[in-house]
């Protein structure tokens, strides 16, 4: 059972960003503080991606543990409450995004995904962005 109503659920769900988070703010700016320049959210791609590197033929999504399933994290549980609801849902969401990988990896992009738990590590967070974006094909 929620402890909002309807109306009250909406309205919170309503201020939720889909575009601009903290998180993609963080890594956006890691990458440019290395030297790397990007465009953000191209709608001719699949999954509107949220950082392109088009000069390395790169793509970098920045997903939320919990809404895009990441295995073994404890910010992935599901809510025990109105779990069907939250199965079929969150299931969608991690067949969706499977499907924007192999579309994208068949027009010949690298695709790296960024969970929201790896960005409090700058470190290694940075690592990380070197080396998928300098690895070779």
């Amino acid at each position: 059972m929620d402890i909002f109503s309807k109306r009250k659920r909406s309205e919170i769900m309503s201020h939720v960003s889909g575009s601009n988070t903290k998180p993609e703010l963080i890594v956006r700016s890691t990458l440019h503080k290395m030297g790397y320049r990007f465009s953000l959210y191209r709608n001719d791609l699949p999954g509107k991606p949220d950082i392109i590197l088009p000069k390395y033929k790169k793509i970098i999504f920045i997903h939320g543990c919990f809404w895009h399933g990441h295995k073994n994290c404890p910010r992935a549980k599901r809510p025990s409450t109105n779990s069907k609801f939250w199965e079929k849902k969150l299931d969608e969401n991690i067949t969706r995004d499977e499907q924007i990988l192999k579309k994208l990896e068949k027009l010949g992009w690298g695709v790296l995904i960024i969970w929201t738990c790896e960005i409090k590590r700058i470190e290694a967070l940075q690592k990380k962005l070197v080396n998928f974006i300098e690895e070779m094909e």
